[in-house]
């Protein structure tokens, strides 16, 4: 009997059929990819605006479809857990879409979203967005659906129509991607804890959160978002914004004293490079050498 090889794809879809909320801390490099990993999260977020942070841009859709995608693949390869990408708009119509699933997949990516802002898209949190009608959206949902090669592949049918045209639209929106066949919907940005409440209520279908410091929607817990029946949070600025508060504190310092951090009490350079895996490609210096 021929065996059926796991892929990420279907280790989230195995992930998912759990009754616990699947938590995915965003990263945006191989490096944090890793430490989510490391740190025993069953999936690593690929976050849209840590990608742009990490090229020196605004989350405002500034970066194209290749970029996005070789960032997904760098986090991909970096860890064996799964990988959930941000795919922005799907950067076109419906050819768009259906090229960009198939170069995630290309990437062993796990997941992607995609969503009905206008482009060029902005965080979901920020104010000034525009949103393509109900139509068009189905109709990109159902392109990244035929155009999956593995069925496994998740698609998140995301919707930012809550801050234009209200809450009664996203949910008809988000309704009408699960009818389309979408895997999962992700409701956008919603302003109070009894809309995140209503959300998984209402939409009758699998839910992704999205828990953004500082953004619209109000903090909360994990355990209350499995209570309110979403099975996957996204932190997409967790590790974003520890690293920026770091890296501005240690700068700040170096500016202010002239004196580089100690090495007292701090991982040395072989510790540090432990963390990337250096034990591996240390055993591959001597593997394949010729015996004498």
């Amino acid at each position: 009997m021929a065996m059926t090889l796991s892929t990420p794809a279907r280790t989230l879809r195995e992930l998912l059929a759990r009754p616990e909320l699947i938590v995915a801390p965003g990263a945006y490099d191989g490096m944090t990819a890793k430490m989510v990993e490391a740190a025993g999260f069953p999936c690593v977020y690929m976050t849209g605006a840590g990608a742009s942070a990490a090229r020196g841009f605004p989350d405002y859709g500034l970066l194209s479809m290749s970029e996005m995608a070789d960032a997904a693949g760098v986090l991909s390869r970096s860890v064996e857990v799964p990988v959930v990408a941000d795919a922005d708009t799907g950067y076109g119509n419906e050819l768009n879409v259906t090229r960009t699933v198939r170069e995630y997949e290309l990437r062993g990516v796990a997941g992607l979203h995609i969503e009905d802002q206008v482009a060029p898209k902005r965080c979901g949190h920020l104010d000034g967005k525009e949103v393509i009608p109900r139509e068009q959206f189905v109709a990109k949902i159902r392109a990244a659906l035929h155009a999956r090669r593995n069925p496994d592949f998740l698609i998140i049918a995301r919707t930012d129509a809550r801050a234009m045209l209200g809450m009664d639209e996203a949910i008809a929106r988000a309704r009408e991607a699960l009818a389309a066949g979408a895997d999962m919907v992700f409701v956008e940005a919603a302003q109070s804890l009894e809309e995140l409440a209503s959300i998984p209520r209402r939409v009758e279908g699998p839910c992704l959160l999205n828990i953004v410091r500082g953004g619209k929607t109000p903090d909360l817990g994990l355990a209350q978002a499995q209570d309110m029946g979403y099975r996957l949070a996204i932190l997409p600025s967790l590790l974003l914004g520890a690293a920026a508060s770091a890296c501005e504190m240690a700068l700040s310092a170096l500016k202010s004293s002239g004196q580089p951090p100690a090495s007292t009490g701090s991982p040395g350079v072989a510790e540090r490079f432990r963390r990337l895996g250096a034990a591996d490609w240390d055993a591959l210096r001597t593997r394949f050498a010729e015996p004498r």
